[in-house]
């Protein structure tokens, strides 16, 4: 028999979407530790996609697709409140994350500062680290009222942070990195930690 140690955990996975992304890997990886997973992405075509080819591999029930935009406190809270009320959160991900050449913002590669746009500038901030602010915030009295519960920001590797051209993604990954420190220190002796992720 398949261990199974998410058994009953509901896990909420942002930026789930992409057929080739970490978000769904991860997703089917809690999966198939038992959990049932929510998939949030703002990319309705992959997302029905992706979930769809793990319902195919885990069933029905395995995972639930959400369309949202994280970097939307109101319709992020919505999200969050209507999953509380169905089924309660025990994990979140925070792994959606853009930077401006996958946005359509500006170029594919390295942009000097001076040359990034206040446009591109303000997204990459409002998903990369205002929109894990904005889900963690919404999950934490759920977590706490429970007395257990698990965040897990996904960041970037330190150099990648300070990297020439690398703005704004690479200080928008910092600051979601900081943000995690300091969330891990408040959430001491209540049952809920939060983590970094550093894939590679």
């Amino acid at each position: 028999m398949t261990e199974r140690p998410l058994q009953d955990k509901v896990a909420v996975v942002t930026g789930a979407a992409s057929p080739t992304g970490l978000g769904r890997a991860m997703t089917l990886a809690l999966v198939q530790a038992g959990a049932r997973v929510v998939m949030v992405d703002i990319n309705e075509g992959w997302l029905e996609q992706s979930a769809n080819d793990i319902r195919e591999l885990e069933g029905d029930e395995s995972v639930v697709a959400v369309a949202a935009d994280v970097s939307d406190p109101d319709s992020i809270q919505s999200v969050v409140d209507g999953i509380i009320k169905e089924w309660g959160i025990h994990i979140l991900i925070n792994n959606a994350g853009i930077n401006p050449g996958s946005a359509g913002l500006g170029p594919t590669g390295p942009t000097n500062i001076w040359e990034t746009s206040l446009e591109a500038w303000n997204k990459v901030i409002a998903v990369n680290l205002s929109g894990p602010f904005y889900m963690a915030r919404a999950v934490m009295d759920h977590m706490i009222d429970r007395g257990w519960g698990r965040i897990i920001g996904v960041t970037t590797s330190f150099d990648t942070m300070h990297r020439k051209a690398a703005s704004p993604y690479g200080p928008s990954k910092a600051g979601h990195e900081a943000l995690v420190s300091i969330m891990a220190k408040e959430l001491e002796g209540t049952g809920v930690t939060a983590n970094i992720l550093v894939p590679g």
